[in-house]
């Protein structure tokens, strides 16, 4: 089965770009072979409270079988408790949250509040590294990036917490994986959409280097054209078993 962790409905407030429904998505899952997709909403990522987006995308779930919510948590606001609840309560598959974008410290105590929270609900936590490459953002788009030291911090605030990472490049990931213990680093899944492949392959090295283990399928649409990820894929020279893995089987075995 090939899930697409890493896709979005809605709109960005930056550029324009076709798609963003849940019946484009559902089209563009099928023209790629893309069986299940977690389900983000991209405008609520920009809203003062991100979780009055979560309807949008709990309805998506509910209308279109094969898509999953994510459903955000802002862990500086008050219901953030009862968001969480909710995720547990309709079985999301994970929930997420873009401290840069809330105005919240990466590293700070709030964040170290949802890290906790999710580890005790049982429930892992999705961080993009980035939406948007730094070269096109709008000059009003002023939102950091999460740093491997903020994702280092993180990876190690709780135990039991877990971490799911997008929009990561080769130089992020190898300075976590490298900079954590193994425990800390097996509680990390990494999704391949900002992976440079050829000529430069910077996915065959770290499927190497990391492990295939650590890696898992994500296209970032519509954001990212999604056939990117899969040509990723199709120019790699691995067996048919660990391309299982990363399309699907790497998420159902850490997620479980």
């Amino acid at each position: 089965m090939r899930i697409d962790v890493n896709t979005f409905v809605g709109r960005y407030p930056f550029r324009k770009f076709p798609g963003g429904s849940p019946q484009s998505l559902s089209e563009a899952m099928d023209r790629n072979g893309i069986d299940r997709a977690w389900i983000s909403n991209l405008s609520a990522v920009f809203w003062k409270d991100p979780t009055e987006g979560n309807s949008v995308i709990y309805l998506a779930a509910v209308q279109h079988s094969r898509l999953r919510p994510v459903p955000a948590v802002h862990p500086g606001l008050p219901n953030r408790e009862a968001v969480l609840s909710e995720a547990v309560r309709r079985k999301a598959p994970c929930v997420r949250a873009d401290p840069s974008f809330y105005g919240v410290d990466p590293s700070g105590s709030e964040m170290r509040w949802l890290t906790k929270a999710c580890a005790s609900a049982g429930l892992p936590l999705l961080l993009a590294v980035r939406l948007e490459d730094g070269r096109q953002r709008h000059p009003n788009d002023r939102s950091a990036e999460l740093t491997p030291a903020n994702l280092r911090e993180l990876v190690r605030s709780d135990p039991k917490v877990r971490l799911l990472v997008t929009h990561a490049d080769r130089e992020c990931i190898e300075q976590v994986h490298f900079g954590s213990t193994p425990e800390e680093a097996a509680r990390i899944l990494w999704d391949i959409c900002w992976i440079w492949g050829p000529p430069e392959d910077h996915l065959a090295l770290l499927l190497d280097t990391v492990g295939v283990q650590r890696f898992t399928f994500g296209t970032g649409m519509p954001l990212r054209i999604p056939e990117n990820s899969l040509a990723k894929l199709d120019l790699l020279d691995i067996a048919p078993h660990d391309r299982k893995r990363i399309e699907g089987g790497n998420l159902e075995k850490w997620a479980s």
